[in-house]
């Protein structure tokens, strides 16, 4: 079974030498886990489908650099399924080298039929390619270019981005405000970050 690396967090300091790494999303009551060696999968107990895997003594297996959000690389990705197999999991993970938070541009902004406030996007966010996104900011317009964190991305206050619905309509990332980035120097805005029109579609956005 393959699995998409969605989100990957590594904070020695407050949690020791472990890297979590999360596939989807799911609520604790949900979950179960089984731990082999130094690997514990988790897993939903209803359907047995692997949600995540946390790698106790992880500097064993891969050397991290950074806290919270880390980036992964295949070579880092081979040796944790290496560490997998040898637990005696049957999972594959697979790399995902994307930049989660990239500058978009809003071509397509309706009002939600099920909302006084939302309204429905279809937003590029990389050379044509187009996701739906719902969102609640008052200031969200047809043409705008804004911040999105895409599926899988870790928002500075620890919210994880995944698929999700919102009023019945599908919605695949995150149109985000100043706040929500936790950005410092920029001038203060209702709703979300609007930048200029000469940022470019598809590039990443670098957060403080």
């Amino acid at each position: 079974m393959r699995k998409l690396i969605m989100i990957s967090i590594y904070n020695k300091a407050g949690i020791g030498d472990t890297l979590i790494v999360m596939l989807d999303n799911s609520e604790p009551k949900e979950q179960n886990f089984e731990k082999k060696q130094d690997v514990v999968r988790i897993f939903k107990e209803e359907t047995n489908q692997t949600v995540g895997y946390n790698f106790f003594n992880s500097s064993k297996f891969i050397a991290i650099e950074g806290t919270g959000q880390v980036l992964l690389s295949k070579e880092h990705i081979n040796s944790l399924n290496e560490a997998i197999a040898l637990a005696g999991f049957s999972d594959t993970l697979e790399s995902d080298e994307s930049p989660k938070f990239v500058i978009g541009e809003v071509k397509e902004c309706v009002a939600h039929p099920d909302s006084d406030h939302l309204s429905i996007t279809q937003t590029e966010v990389d050379n044509g390619e187009m996701i739906q996104i719902v969102c609640g900011a008052s200031n969200i317009a047809q043409g705008q270019k804004v911040v999105v964190a895409k599926v899988g991305a870790l928002m500075p206050n620890g919210m994880a981005i995944w698929d999700g619905e919102l009023r019945g309509e599908p919605s695949h990332g995150m149109i985000c405000s100043a706040r929500e980035l936790n950005l410092t120097g920029v001038p203060e805005q209702k709703g979300i970050l609007v930048l200029p029109d000469s940022a470019v579609t598809g590039e990443q956005f670098q957060l403080n």
